[in-house]
């Protein structure tokens, strides 16, 4: 018997913790940015349009990473992807608090949102890679917590920071926290290695990535991605005159998603990965259907309907390409993920023109003020029913796909 005593153990409870704290950094740079946004604006005189193309490196840099680093995971391993964003999040955090112009924090805000992409990119796979059948499921819902969980806290403490005259850089600041603790979680640690030998292969990745399931759940993760994140970044907008207050609800949606992820192993289990996903589109087409139709207190209700709709349905498509197209590998992972960031992107202005369609509709009635904004935000997000309307479809369309493939064998 080979004697395999002096082989590097892998940890994979440090490795765990160690993405979780990664991941809680790009919540935090998420939520902090977001509210330190009028003070960077004031200060250094930046008009609303220069904020939006700084906030937009954010995203432009998350999908680059996340696919660069699947193409380069099992060459360069997980280990180094994280260094460079140790580098890229340290960098871009300095970079932004001392660089003092526009240009440099277009640069900052890239950086940092490469960082963002490359803990996608590392620890989706190292998670898939450290653990069996089930469990997958289970820590990825439970790591993806965190992006949610990050938010609520960087929200609460940006929030407090403000409220008490701290600086914008001293907020920034805070993003250091959990980068210094991840990189000591990381330090010296050995990573899994690829359960497949073909997961492992490039040509292996883009030979399932080709397979028409994997293409079906690209299209799927279009639409789940903007059905997640398209009222998200427009709550503030288009709820501003409902009579809730938009920054509650947006605590309210990010705190139920973190403690549902929590409990997804238990759901996944339950319901299997194409039930709770199906189930998902339901909930969230009626939330988004009542913050079209409702105001007041019944938008919290809204809320609620909506956190539990959208919570599993970025974990679990991670969670299903690894599970059910595992030579896909961290490449088949990061392109998923890439396809949600990237569509994200590109509906923004679409959204953003529904809503000024919606205003110049109803002024041309003779509607003005408060109850403007109001109309113009509800045709907005009842136009948005259509996002998780057409997913009821398509994940019923996967339910029988798969139940028909459940005698073939798969690693979930």
């Amino acid at each position: 018997m080979e004697n395999t005593s002096n082989a590097p153990q892998v940890n994979s409870q440090r490795l765990f913790y160690g993405s979780c704290f990664a991941l809680i950094t790009t919540a935090l740079s998420f939520s902090i940015r977001a509210g330190i946004l009028p003070q960077l604006g004031e200060e250094l005189s930046l008009s609303a349009e220069q904020l939006g193309f700084i906030n937009s490196m954010w995203f432009l840099g998350f999908p680059i990473s996340m696919v660069i680093g699947g193409l380069i995971y099992h060459s360069v391993g997980g280990k180094r992807i994280m260094q460079f964003a140790f580098f890229a999040h340290a960098v871009g955090v300095i970079m932004t608090i001392y660089s003092g112009s526009y240009t440099g924090l277009l640069l900052s805000t890239l950086l940092i949102g490469l960082g963002n992409g490359c803990t996608e990119a590392a620890c989706n796979p190292m998670i898939a890679d450290a653990y069996e059948s089930n469990r997958i499921s289970k820590m990825l819902n439970r790591f993806h917590m965190w992006f949610p969980g990050g938010i609520v806290i960087g929200s609460l403490v940006s929030k407090f920071m403000t409220d008490a005259g701290f600086g914008w850089e001293s907020q920034i600041w805070i993003i250091m926290i959990p980068t210094i603790i991840y990189a000591y979680l990381f330090f010296g640690q050995t990573w899994p290695k690829a359960k497949m030998r073909e997961a492992a292969s490039i040509a292996g990745n883009f030979k399932a990535m080709f397979s028409p399931l994997f293409i079906f759940m690209m299209v799927c993760m279009a639409f789940t991605a903007i059905t997640e994140f398209g009222p998200q970044q427009w709550v503030g907008l288009i709820l501003s005159k409902s009579g809730a207050q938009p920054m509650l609800i947006l605590a309210l949606v990010t705190g139920l998603m973190a403690v549902a992820r929590y409990f997804g192993g238990t759901i996944v289990k339950k319901f299997h990965q194409t039930g709770v996903l199906l189930g998902s589109s339901v909930l969230a087409t009626i939330g988004i259907y009542l913050f079209s139709t409702q105001t007041g207190g019944m938008a919290y209700v809204a809320a609620v309907i909506f956190a539990l709709g959208i919570a599993y349905f970025w974990p679990n498509m991670i969670g299903f390409t690894a599970t059910k197209i595992p030579k896909s590998g961290a490449l088949g992972m990061s392109v998923i993920g890439a396809v949600g960031m990237f569509s994200t992107s590109i509906f923004q202005p679409i959204i953003g023109n529904w809503i000024d369609s919606g205003r110049a509709e109803a002024a041309a009635r003779g509607v003005t003020g408060d109850e403007l904004e109001l109309i113009a935000g509800q045709e907005t997000l009842g136009t948005m029913v259509i996002f998780p309307a057409v997913l009821i479809v398509l994940f019923t369309i996967l339910w029988f796909w798969m139940k028909k493939r459940k005698n073939e064998p798969v690693l979930a």
